[in-house]
This record gives structure tokens, C-alpha cells and sequence, in this order.
């Protein structure tokens, strides 16, 4: 892996990969990127090909600034050679408070062992987002409960 690089620019190689991992249209990807306004791109690069990337969403827990995870990926060539695990370490180097909405159980596994060990209620995060945005960022959870795990660089 060559270079890890946070954007506020939105690129076509973005919007592919995450049309690749999650299968949204390309309107739905475009209206995210478009109305989302408090949010950057944490992307992890091989030689000039996006493989792997989330988006930063800025957000509000108990009066705590936070980072939000949202539309984590790896592009399917590049799993488990710990794409994710070099951009999670990265984001938890440059910030303090990091927060995100497991989809399953076994990415709230993976989560744990990664550092995010805190455990919070979902309806604890707030986000100063149009409600449209807000939805975007709840969606995706597969958890009969769903629950949010925090990294707090203590």
C-alpha cells in the first residue's frame, strides 16, 4: 500500500468503490457526497488505485466531538491484507474520538479488536446534518439492536 491521503474533493474512483462495496446507485453516492457537509475522505491508495476508504463524518456524542465512520470498504482485490486496519490506525492517530454503527456482528468483532471497545447507545450520536444525510448515516446496520462502538484516544 502506498499512500493514505484525507480529501474534502470527490473523485470517480470514490464513488466506484463504493458503488462496488455496497452496490448504491450512482445518484444515491452523488447525493451523499453533495449534501453531506461536515465530512472528509480517509482513502488508502496502491500505486494510483483506491483500495480502500471511509468517510470522517463530524458529529456530536455527550457534548464530545467525534469522528464518524461511515461507508468503510475495501475493494474486494485487497481484503484481509489490512487495508482497513492501516486506515483505522490512521484516523486514530490524528484523531482523539472515533465513532461508528457496527452492520453486523462480526464487523462489531473486528471494531473491538481494532480499539473501539467503548459501547455506546446509537440515539447518543448527533450529527448537524439535513435529515436526508441523517438517514444515509443510520443506514446499512444489520443488528437486531444496534449499538455504536468508540475509540477514545484517552
Amino acid at each position: 500500500m502506498d499512500r493514505i491521503v484525507e480529501t474534502y474533493k470527490y473523485s470517480e474512483d470514490i464513488i466506484t468503490l463504493w458503488k462496488k462495496a455496497f452496490g448504491d446507485s450512482r445518484e444515491d453516492v452523488i447525493f451523499f457526497l453533495n449534501h453531506a457537509k461536515n465530512k472528509s475522505c480517509l482513502c488508502l491508495y496502491d500505486d494510483d488505485f483506491l483500495c480502500s476508504m471511509f468517510f470522517l463524518v463530524d458529529c456530536k456524542v455527550q457534548n464530545k466531538a467525534f469522528k464518524y465512520v461511515y461507508a468503510a470498504c475495501t475493494d474486494c482485490e485487497y481484503r484481509t491484507k489490512g487495508c482497513m486496519t492501516r486506515l483505522l490506525n490512521y484516523a486514530k492517530e490524528h484523531y482523539e474520538n472515533i465513532i461508528l454503527i457496527p452492520a453486523d456482528i462480526s464487523l462489531a468483532s473486528y471494531y473491538l479488536k481494532r480499539g473501539f471497545n467503548h459501547k455506546m447507545k446509537t440515539n447518543n450520536i448527533l450529527f448537524n446534518e439535513c435529515s436526508e444525510i441523517k438517514d444515509y448515516l443510520f443506514d446499512g446496520c444489520f443488528l437486531e439492536e444496534p449499538f455504536a462502538l468508540a475509540y477514545m484516544g484517552d
